[in-house]
């Protein structure tokens, strides 16, 4: 796996917008006050040019513009670090326009997006070899004050910290606007993961609950992972037989899908051969959190299915569209420790 050199003190971040640009409110101010940030943090900037543009269909621009600055800019010395401006529908639409062959042979260079952005957070691992970031996109940097989750992904990004916990209290209801850009998460719901091992429940204690897996981390969002299995871009297969002496832990979560969905996103991954040599999962809080439709809920939408394993499945951790999220490093070797309600993610770079 390759690594990218980390963001020095004088560091220039660039940002591309392989996904939605930042045209509209609350993303136009809020990204031009990450911009602020992140100048007074001692950086300069390096900005593409669809990075305000929104002439595309679920993306920023046509998908030959957006795959030409994602190209250009992810293989660009004169940035040092990239970060998406956000998500959205249609990234998908421009892997045919990437030059894969340049990408391929650029130096690995640390690129930072989540949702839509897993068209590249995922393929960067799985067709080169190069470690990405699955973290909050650049307009989340404008909010005031910083949550501790978005100094962590920045701490990432500095090779500052490389072991991260869960945080307290996540956000239900976001108060961000047109007239609140910049307003930060309104966290109020109590942090509780689940966790099920041996195919069941956990029925520890939070007290008493303490185990440890390690494993290769790969994943992303859902709806963008099936969308990519069994195409000219699924390269899993030979990268799980790559690296199959590590093992696997999936990250995973999910944005437009509703518990049905996830549910048939997880059989067809499964039986796509994806979760071959898993050695747990971690599954993010969906956004559909707390659906129940026919008596199926979030929670057997994948444990029914992931049982047989008989690994680790934690759920609702920090990851994904309900913030915060930690930040995961997709490629590296990572170790996860459960003590009781809380858990701790540490990454190894080799």
């Amino acid at each position: 796996m390759r690594y990218p050199k980390f963001l020095s003190e004088n560091g220039v971040i660039g940002f591309a917008a392989p996904s939605f640009g930042c045209n509209i409110e609350p993303y136009y101010t809020a990204f031009g006050n990450a911009q602020e940030k992140f100048k007074r943090l001692g950086h300069s900037l390096d900005i593409g040019p669809n990075c305000y543009a929104g002439e595309g269909i679920g993306i920023s621009n046509t998908p030959e513009k957006c795959g030409q600055e994602l190209t250009d800019y992810y293989c660009s010395e004169a940035n040092n670090v990239l970060i998406s401006c956000g998500g959205g529908e249609l990234m998908c639409e421009i892997l045919e326009h990437l030059d894969l062959e340049r990408i391929g042979t650029a130096a690995p260079k640390w690129y930072m997006g989540y949702s839509d952005n897993t068209n590249f957070t995922f393929l960067l691992p799985t067709l080169w070899d190069t470690a990405s970031i699955y973290a909050p996109c650049a307009a989340a940097f404008g909010m005031e004050p910083w949550h501790a989750s978005i100094q962590d992904a920045y701490d990432l990004l500095k090779g500052r910290k490389l072991s991260f916990r869960g945080y307290p209290l996540w956000e239900k209801e976001s108060l961000k606007s047109e007239e609140n850009p910049l307003e930060p998460y309104h966290a109020t719901e109590a942090s509780k993961i689940r966790c099920y091992t041996e195919g069941k429940e956990n029925p520890l204690s939070t007290e008493e609950a303490s185990f440890e897996f390690s494993g290769r981390l790969i994943g992303g969002c859902m709806d963008i992972l099936v969308n990519l299995l069994g195409t000219s871009f699924d390269r899993v297969p030979a990268f799980l037989e790559r690296y199959r002496e590590d093992g696997f832990i999936w990250f995973m979560e999910s944005c437009d899908l509703n518990v049905f969905a996830i549910r048939r996103a997880i059989w067809q991954m499964q039986h796509a051969g994806w979760f071959k040599y898993v050695k747990g999962f971690l599954v993010g809080r969906p956004l559909c959190f707390g659906q129940e439709m026919m008596g199926l809920d979030q929670y057997r939408a994948v444990t029914d299915l992931l049982s047989v394993y008989q690994v680790p499945i934690v759920m609702d951790v920090d990851l994904g569209h309900l913030p915060p999220m930690v930040p995961m490093v997709c490629g590296a070797l990572g170790s996860v420790r459960i003590t009781g309600n809380q858990y701790e993610i540490s990454y190894l770079l080799k």
